[in-house]
């Protein structure tokens, strides 16, 4: 497909609002060694693409200007570079792309065939779309991080995930109950009705007293928390952990990774730990097989059309979504 031409929307510089990012077009990507190109049938949105684009990364993120953001997609293998094995050309597949690039706001993707998994047809584009980023983060977190094993042998564990309204914390709920746990989360109180039906035991408005301050209804004490929230301080957190409860912040900040030296140095049982995304695709076809077996899923906000990119990046920005935002070209 040299010298052919797509959509995609992109950015030239950060710090601007959605009119920012133009429908445009752009010559089609060319797979390199061990790379595929997909055509996309589906993006989803994720809070770090705004964080990124807003210059929030910076200097690490975005690597280069103009910026195709996105970084997790479905779609059609349509040619691959030499060296990989594991997918070809018609199959369908989901991808983790880098945050460095982006790329997934087109009509085709290149993607690294490390970080590409097939697909299966029982689960949908949009449902595959949701999965990279966000079912990462949230299957590390609870369970290289937390230690839960997900087929439900290990012990009861009490565990809080903040913020549950944001893809990661909607898959947290999910692999948690997997793993025998008990789940207290806190969300918008528009969201509490939707958060219980993804098997969360207890729910918090966390725009009141009760959820800004962490409290568990039943008065139970977190041996874990799953922090998808803004930054909250250790003395909110502290009062309402278990002895050797431990806090795995999936937002890291300088302030968290402070905490976190801090409470070592110390030699506290209680700790703030950040955690940094490593990108497997196995544990990626793990969660793919989940939602084709009917144990996890993709709760979809809403959808867009890549044109009508500046509705969609506007809600993305505004942080008041249940699940996953999606665009389709």
């Amino acid at each position: 497909m040299v010298g052919k031409l797509m959509h995609a929307v992109h950015y030239t510089n950060c710090g601007g609002g959605p009119s920012d990012l133009k429908y445009v077009e752009v010559l089609v990507p060319t797979p390199k060694k061990d790379e595929v190109l997909i055509k996309v049938e589906a993006a989803s949105l994720s809070p770090i693409d705004f964080l990124i684009q807003q210059g929030g990364a910076k200097p690490m993120f975005p690597r280069e200007l103009p910026q195709i953001p996105g970084t997790d997609v479905a779609g059609e293998v349509v040619d691959v570079g030499s060296g990989v094995k594991n997918v070809k050309a018609g199959d369908k597949v989901i991808a983790m792309l880098g945050f460095a690039n982006g790329g997934g706001l087109a009509e085709f993707a290149v993607a690294k065939a490390n970080l590409t998994v097939i697909r299966p047809l029982e689960v949908s584009a949009a449902e595959g779309a949701g999965i990279p980023s966000a079912g990462l983060m949230a299957h590390q977190a609870i369970t290289d991080s937390a230690g839960l094993k997900l087929d439900g042998t290990g012990k009861p564990t009490n565990i809080l995930i903040t913020n549950a309204s944001e893809g990661v914390g909607n898959y947290a709920i999910q692999l948690a109950k997997l793993g025998n746990a008990h789940v207290t989360a806190t969300c918008a109180p528009e969201h509490i009705d939707l958060a219980k039906s993804l098997g969360a035991d207890e729910v918090v408005d966390q725009t009141a007293p009760d959820g800004q301050a962490l409290k568990s209804p039943s008065g139970k004490k977190y041996d874990i928390v799953i922090h998808c929230g803004e930054p909250t301080s250790w003395s909110t957190f502290e009062p309402h952990l278990a002895s050797n409860g431990k806090i795995f912040d999936a937002k890291p900040t300088p302030s968290s990774a402070k905490a976190y030296v801090l409470k070592k140095l110390t030699f506290s049982k209680k700790l703030l730990i950040p955690v940094l995304l490593s990108c497997k695709a196995e544990n990626m076809d793990f969660l793919v097989k989940l939602v084709k077996e009917g144990k996890m899923k993709t709760v979809i906000d809403s959808k867009y059309s890549l044109s009508n990119h500046e509705d969609a990046w506007a809600k993305n920005a505004e942080n008041k979504v249940f699940g996953k935002i999606i665009l389709e070209p």
